[in-house]
This record gives structure tokens, C-alpha cells and sequence, in this order.
């Protein structure tokens, strides 16, 4: 028997081991094998689910409301946040519903976010050694970016409920209604949130709690 013939009995012997492999696993675990196929089929149809008729005169379906449009903005604001305890966002908009500005919670700018502490409490029971002397809030930084236009009259997505400090800030810029996401819970809560509440509630600043149409809102920086 020469090479050439050895070379090809090893490569059928390989081929129906393979073969015989996949058998076997079809066989003793049949509905694995039919779930990886029908989940191959579906990403397939969800892929293919995008393509839309050219002659199709119709708007698509699935499109993003205002409202969830600047929360996921003023979410993704607060991925620039550099805080590690909490990361809030903001997203200031006109009643014409065009963005004038965002922020997110961090030092002012020009103080170094490396020389200055982010820890919520100081072992030596110092301040000074936390972050809260420091740190500007999402909705002031989100006001004080804002373009030329006035915060007078406009919005406000904030994806925290704004403290006592920023509801000031809020009424003083003149901003009329302050959208928010979760309330959550804050040392003093008790008494920050009700300050907050009373003091925008007379100023006469509309203040609702943001209902999401979308559960979330998947980003992908891949081509289609």
C-alpha cells in the first residue's frame, strides 16, 4: 500500500468520525441541535427583518418617542460620568423638542478628577476627603452647558430626581418641567426630595416621572 493510499483511508477515517460525532450528539440530544438551528434562523430573519421594500411609501414601526429619545440621551450622558458610586445624566430640551444642552455629574472644569477624592464617606470622618464639596451635579452642569439659547420655559430629562441644590438652579435658570427617571434613595432623603418637591412646585415647575415605551435601547457601533 503506498502513501497516497494511506493518506486517503486517514482522511476518510477522519471525515466519518466527524460524521459519526455529530450522529451521536443529534441523537442523544436532538432538541439542542433544533434550538441552536432555530435560533440561527431567527438572528437570520431579525437580520433580514430590516430590509424594507424601496417602493414602500410608509414610515417603519419601532421608532423612538421624544420622551424615551432624550432619556436614553440624558442616559448616555451619564456613561461619561466618572463617579463610581452613581452616574446621572442630563438632557436639556426646548418645548420645540431640539436639544440645548447635556451634562452629567463630575468636577468643574479644570479641576483635575485625579486630584480630587470620589469616595462618598472619609475615614477620618473629613469632608473635605469626599466628593460632595467638590462635585457639580448633572442638571447644573447640564444648565451651565447649555448653548446661547435661555433654559427659560425649557425641559429638563434628568435620570435622577434633581436634590434641593439643583431644584434651585432649576427654578433660577427658568426651566417650567423637570422629567426625571428613578428617585432613588439618598442619605437625608427624606428631607432633600420634599424640599426639592415644595420648592418646584411653587415656583410653578411642572414635574412628571418618565414612563418608558421601550424596555431598552440597544446600541451597536457595527455597519449594517
Amino acid at each position: 500500500m503506498n502513501s497516497r493510499e494511506l493518506s486517503l483511508i486517514s482522511t476518510a477515517a477522519v471525515a466519518g468520525a466527524v460524521f459519526s460525532a455529530i450522529a451521536i450528539r443529534f441523537l442523544v440530544n436532538p432538541k439542542k441541535s433544533l434550538i441552536n438551528s432555530n435560533s440561527e434562523e431567527q438572528v437570520l430573519k431579525k437580520k433580514n427583518s430590516s430590509w424594507k421594500d424601496p417602493y414602500d411609501p410608509s414610515k417603519r414601526n419601532g421608532y423612538l418617542s421624544w420622551d424615551d429619545y432624550f432619556m436614553a440621551i440624558a442616559f448616555l450622558s451619564a456613561e461619561r460620568s466618572k463617579d463610581p458610586n452613581r452616574q446621572v445624566g442630563a438632557c436639556l430640551v426646548s418645548q420645540d423638542d431640539i436639544i440645548l444642552g447635556i451634562g452629567y455629574n463630575g468636577f468643574p472644569r479644570g479641576c483635575s478628577d485625579d486630584k480630587l477624592p470620589w469616595s462618598k464617606k472619609s475615614k477620618n470622618g473629613d469632608p473635605l476627603e469626599t466628593k460632595y464639596p467638590y462635585v457639580c451635579h448633572a442638571e447644573v452642569n447640564c444648565i451651565l452647558n447649555k448653548n446661547h439659547a435661555s433654559a427659560a420655559g425649557q425641559k429638563l430629562y434628568v435620570t435622577m430626581f434633581p436634590c434641593n441644590e439643583c431644584a434651585k438652579v432649576i427654578i433660577q435658570s427658568g426651566v417650567s418641567e423637570v422629567i426625571y427617571f428613578v428617585e432613588k434613595s439618598l442619605e437625608h432623603s427624606d428631607v432633600i426630595y420634599v424640599a426639592s418637591h415644595k420648592l418646584l412646585s411653587m415656583a410653578g415647575v411642572k414635574v412628571r416621572r418618565h414612563q418608558p415605551r421601550m424596555n431598552q435601547i440597544l446600541l451597536s457601533f457595527h455597519e449594517n
